[in-house]
């Protein structure tokens, strides 16, 4: 049931009744929710799709990759790759379409809540945190500082309690933790310990998985336990680009293959320097170097869930710097979810990374543009979506915050328009205009709808002027330390006390 209350118009007629929802609405009501689907916008052609994709091949077969570990020399050419005199493993067509077919589709990324349960299917959008930042954009004195374990804990919190960010992937590098191990064990259970949502990973060598694992396995439950409902991906950089393997790597997703662990194919070329300049064969390269990652876990693990990840970033070729924020970063994007949406596979890429070095008005513009061409594309998984700052050298915790705004506006883009038998009906024109008041703010629609059709956003303001004045002129980045605090004040830790006094006792952990 909803209340209401007595809303006077700003030009003065005369006052609307406006619902005000006193409880929140079930997930299916809401006017956004993880998973819907996107794809409205293709930026390319089926022609163009299907000139990449044979590009793709081409490059697959002619070129090929080097340097793979000795154990994935084995796995794929026993599966029909060809290695060459000169290293590299060449990959015929047919082997190629053989591993697609094989390839999971439709999976699922666990939380330890069923209710964060990510569907990859079709054209579903997810948005959520990734990278590895090694700075913290602190706000009260607009300076870079070394990123910690407890911020990476502290991230992880606020996440959790952000509707519109869907999963919570390693963000920031614990700079902290000098020892290699303990930082990957600590990243694990920073993520952990801070949200029940999905979480992404990665291992630092190859050795670290197994005490990855048995840390896992402690806080699941036991390894059938997460087995049966593995809550954490693997984000593995198996290439380097351009069209090289990536040995231990390869090793470490060979092992998380083993371990039960979904994988994230990661292909991070950056256009002009690591990848070839032109946009469109940015997108060749990146799909045939996941294409040799398919075929590398289908021959390994035939229907293991894998995440097409095409993340080719975009260079400012006056000097060579990451630009991330860019339009062309944003057509790269979405053109890699049209190429997921060929193949059919679920597919990852990076979207709504600020090169500003603030939450200022450019990093608005940066985070919205990319992150509004990923989700309208109908990409599966949006990677670094919100928080990051300077070209993914920097996490900001407010920008964070600020994000969950700009997420909510944006699935409210990737639902679309409702057009339906009601939604055009003119019965409600009639109403208004014929018998009623002539307007529509106290009408039986508007009212019914304006929690399910609309999103209002958490922290931005549209007071008129003197509504600010009055109020005492709120600042947005006030409004979003105070939010950042309030959930930080709030927020408990998601790992049952008797276990995290266990793992205290037997790991060295950095964050409180």
């Amino acid at each position: 049931m909803s209340d209401t209350i007595q809303l006077k118009s700003r030009s003065g007629g005369r006052a609307a009744r406006v619902a005000l929802r006193s409880a929140p609405l079930a997930d299916d009501k809401r006017p956004v929710r993880a998973g819907m689907p996107g794809g409205r916008l293709k930026v390319l052609t089926d022609a163009e799709v299907l000139r990449i994709h044979h590009a793709a091949l081409d490059a697959l077969e002619q070129i090929g990759l080097s340097q793979a570990p000795q154990s994935g020399v084995e796995i794929m050419t026993r599966a029909g790759a060809i290695l060459g005199d000169d290293g590299r493993l060449r990959f015929p067509r047919a082997l190629v379409e053989d591993m697609l077919a094989k390839a999971a589709r439709n999976i699922t990324l666990h939380g330890r809540d069923p209710k964060y349960d990510l569907h990859l299917s079709g054209t579903n959008v997810h948005f959520g945190t990734a990278g590895a930042a090694v700075h913290i954009v602190d706000l009260a004195t607009n300076t870079y500082r070394d990123s910690t374990a407890q911020d990476l804990f502290d991230a992880a919190r606020i996440t959790h309690n952000l509707d519109n960010v869907h999963f919570f992937q390693r963000a920031m590098v614990c700079r902290d933790v000098l020892d290699n191990l303990e930082m990957d064990l600590n990243t694990i259970y920073a993520c952990c310990s801070g949200t029940t949502k999905h979480v992404g990973t990665s291992f630092s060598d190859p050795s670290h998985v197994a005490p990855g694992f048995d840390m896992i396995h402690r806080i699941a439950g036991g390894e059938a336990a997460w087995r049966a409902r593995p809550f954490i991906s693997n984000s593995n950089c198996f290439v380097v680009p351009p069209m090289k393997f990536a040995e231990e790597s390869c090793m470490a997703m060979e092992s998380c293959i083993r371990g039960g662990m979904p994988v994230l194919l990661l292909s991070a070329g950056q256009a002009g320097a690591t990848a070839p300049a032109p946009i469109a064969l940015a997108i060749v390269q990146a799909v045939a170097e996941c294409l040799a990652g398919v075929v590398y876990v289908n021959a390994m693990a035939p229907g293991h869930p894998a995440i097409f990840g095409t993340w080719p970033f975009v260079s400012d070729l006056r000097t060579g710097a990451m630009s991330g924020g860019s339009a062309e970063q944003a057509l790269l994007t979405a053109g890699c979810a049209q190429m997921h949406h060929f193949y059919g596979l679920p597919g990852g890429a990076a979207a709504g990374i600020s090169d500003s070095k603030l939450p200022d008005m450019q990093a608005g513009w940066e985070q919205g543009i990319t992150n509004v061409l990923a989700g309208l594309s109908g990409l599966n998984m949006v990677y670094e979506a919100v928080g990051m700052h300077a070209s993914l050298l920097g996490f900001c915790l407010e920008s964070l915050v600020l994000g969950d705004d700009i997420l909510g506006q944006v699935m409210r883009c990737v639902r679309g328009i409702d057009v339906t038998e009601d939604s055009t009906s003119i019965e409600a024109m009639k109403a208004v205009c014929l018998d009623g008041a002539g307007h529509y703010l106290g009408s039986d629609q508007t009212l019914q709808l304006m929690q399910t059709e609309y999103i209002y956003p958490v922290l931005g303001n549209r007071m008129s002027p003197k509504e600010w004045a009055e109020a005492d002129r709120p600042q947005l980045l006030d409004k979003a330390i105070a939010r950042k605090n309030d959930i930080l004040a709030k927020a408990g830790r998601q790992i049952d006390p008797a276990i995290d006094a266990a793992i205290r006792a037997d790991y060295r952990i950095y964050f409180n």
